[in-house]
């Protein structure tokens, strides 16, 4: 479940920051820095606009999408009617973030979908990993605690509050799902619709709930 175990691909302009961490939550904190910086070295291929919104001037942004920096769309990115990006935000190549979703303190590696009626909070999505419509990623657990992270016999604390899910590439979410607080989902996995999901949940792995989880070498 370390960071480099999880993204695997280094498709992802901020894929060696990001790898510069042990543990993906530890990326969270450094996010805002880490855009003002790099920023300001983009190529003349991205538009400064607003307050340190640095779009690719190949990006698709819906004039009804509604932007607050810092954050970073890259190229080829598609921001549909009604998104909402709260700042601290990279959206990678070629990634869609769709109508009436919302994103704040998170990474897109490039080619990621959330397409649908979505949050992403303070998460980071791996490459050419997929939320199903009306999934989302719970950040904040209901006692307000910090999160701990739970993997076999260990519990990791993060000594942050708001943690949400990191998904490693070729993750597919089914629809109306809920990652709860500091998910780590391990590349290649499948989740089934309406799963609540917590925890580390292994590579390869299809998850029909929690209490039945498959390798999918296991449904051939």
């Amino acid at each position: 479940m370390k960071t480099k175990d999880i993204f695997v691909s280094n498709n992802s302009i901020a894929d060696s920051f990001i790898k510069s961490h042990e543990y993906p939550f530890e990326v969270l904190p450094n996010i805002k820095n880490y855009i003002l910086k790099l920023g300001e070295s983009l190529s003349n291929d991205y538009e400064k606009t607003g307050d340190n919104i640095w779009i690719h001037k190949s990006a698709n942004v819906n004039k009804f999408a509604e932007i607050t920096g810092p954050c970073i769309i890259d190229e080829g990115a598609e921001i549909r009617f009604n998104a909402y990006i709260r700042g601290n935000v990279i959206i990678g190549k070629n990634s869609v973030l769709g109508n009436s979703c919302e994103i704040k303190n998170s990474i897109l590696y490039d080619n990621v979908q959330v397409p649908h009626f979505n949050y992403v909070g303070d998460s980071i999505l791996g490459y050419k990993s997929h939320m199903g419509a009306s999934s989302i990623i719970s950040n904040l657990k209901s006692t307000k605690t910090n999160v701990v992270i739970k993997y076999k016999d260990e519990k990791i604390k993060t000594n942050l509050k708001k943690v949400g899910a990191f998904l490693g590439d070729n993750v597919e979410v089914g629809c109306g799902s809920v990652l709860n607080p500091g998910t780590i989902i391990m590349p290649n996995t499948n989740i089934y619709p309406l799963i609540s999901v917590r925890g580390v949940i292994e590579s390869d792995s299809i998850v029909k709930d929690m209490n039945n989880i498959v390798r999918k070498n296991q449904e051939m």
